[in-house]
């Protein structure tokens, strides 16, 4: 009815329209879901901003909220607008702008509303979600316990924020290597998720699946699948047959029995989760990208090395399509087509890749996270191989330095670094080394 130019320098058009009807039951549903899905409060633009967002749309977003950030004087509002750019830089890996856009959002949420604001709690959360990313666990914990304080103040004690702030600070536990206060929050979260949620809720999966994951980093990989077969038929009862969600706990079935060294029982849960993805989701979707990149690592730890490669090149396809160039999981795949190539005995091709790998991570992660010491590790154990000692030891040296600034001292990574410096120190056989993937 009426159409209004709210922006200069960008297409952008506000149209007011009158609702014809509203007998559509279909619609009115949808209306409702992504109402609950917006995480924030907010009307009009700040929503269309955050269902673009969710749609991947995240240029689009930007734009309307660049454009809102011009036209509102309102502390609350804005706060708003600068909460939903971080997490757009969050989602672009660009960590530091997503905790300097957060950072100012709290800044004027702090101006209008109450410190226990929810809106405030999901602040400090997402701030802890882009330290976790960056590998600074200690950060990350400081704002999660921030946010579970909000919430515990603010909310009913069976309230599923709550669930989710103890989910978040497992996942943190679980990077530094404490397995059992990952344990401890996760079995929180779970337990106030079977008080509040209905048995087979989607919800419930995924505390079973993070308890499980917990299981198979500790080695007990009878407990393991236990929690992952949990998880897998809460969503047979919950999800249609082709969901990513399924493809995910049938991956995660297939990394025990990989851990177990079962891979023919591995590569079956494996091409289960990688035939669903291909039904639902596009070509080029990073979840793809995950499952050739779980049957490589397989076929590499069967010695089909020709048949490793082939998979992590795919992976690596997929990811140079639908990632930034400097995206940590492009290092990965790097890394991963390395460690074939080390096996392989061609170390001046694994020194390739294994270079490539850390030059992204040193420009994309900070100095002491965990993938820049296993890149380290890595090419120190190349180093070894190729008879250049002090080259390897100086590897080898910088990623235990790495890993005692990011890891809890029995973490198992860290103590492969240091078991593999102990080797290159002593002049030990190569055989006694392990690279990591």
């Amino acid at each position: 009815h009426h159409i209004k130019v709210i922006s200069t320098d960008r297409p952008l058009y506000e149209v007011n329209i009158s609702l014809t009807l509203d007998s559509d039951e279909e619609l009115r549903t949808l209306t409702d879901h992504i109402r609950r899905e917006t995480r924030l409060d907010g009307k009009g633009w700040t929503r269309l901003g955050e269902l673009l967002f969710q749609l991947g749309q995240h240029d689009k977003a930007k734009a309307i909220y660049d454009t809102l950030l011009n036209q509102t004087s309102d502390d609350s509002d804005e706060g708003l607008i600068y909460h939903q750019l971080g997490h757009i830089r969050y989602e672009q890996c660009l960590f530091q702008e997503a905790i300097t856009l957060y950072a100012k959002s709290l800044v004027l949420f702090g101006k209008s509303v109450p410190a226990n604001y929810p809106n405030i709690a999901t602040c400090y959360n997402n701030i802890g979600l882009v330290y976790d990313s960056m590998g600074d666990y200690r950060k990350a914990l400081e704002y999660y316990e921030k946010a579970l304080s909000i919430r515990q103040q603010s909310l009913p004690a069976s309230h599923p924020n709550i669930a989710t702030s103890c989910s978040n600070i497992g996942s943190a536990y679980v990077s530094k290597g404490d397995y059992r206060k990952a344990l401890e929050y996760y079995e929180k979260a779970l337990s106030i998720e079977q008080q509040s949620l209905p048995a087979n809720h989607p919800d419930l999966a995924t505390s079973y699946s993070n308890i499980g994951s917990v299981y198979n980093s500790m080695g007990d990989y009878r407990k393991a699948l236990e929690y992952y077969e949990k998880a897998l038929s809460i969503r047979q009862q919950s999800l249609p047959a082709n969901h990513p969600h399924l493809a995910a706990s049938y991956g995660n079935i297939g990394l025990v029995y990989n851990s177990m060294g079962d891979y023919r029982k591995a590569l079956e849960y494996y091409e289960k989760a990688l035939s669903i993805e291909q039904q639902s989701l596009p070509a080029n979707h990073p979840d793809l990208a995950t499952s050739y990149s779980n049957i490589g690592l397989v076929y590499d730890c069967m010695g089909d090395y020709r048949k490793a490669l082939e998979y992590y090149e795919k992976t690596l396809s997929i990811q140079q399509q639908s990632l930034p160039a400097s995206h940590p999981n492009i290092a990965t795949s790097y890394n991963n087509i390395g460690v074939v190539y080390d096996n392989m005995r061609d170390y001046r091709k694994a020194l390739e890749y294994h270079e490539k790998a850390l030059s992204i991570e040193q420009q994309s992660l900070p100095a002491n996270h965990p993938d820049l010491a296993r890149s380290y590790n890595n090419i120190g154990l190349l180093y070894d191989s190729m008879g250049d000692y002090p080259k390897a030891h100086f590897y080898c040296e910088r990623a235990v330095q790495i890993a005692k600034c990011s890891m809890s001292s029995n973490h198992p990574h860290l103590l492969t670094f240091e078991r593999n410096l102990e080797c290159v120190t002593n002049g030990l056989q190569h055989s006694s080394f392990r690279a990591l993937k």
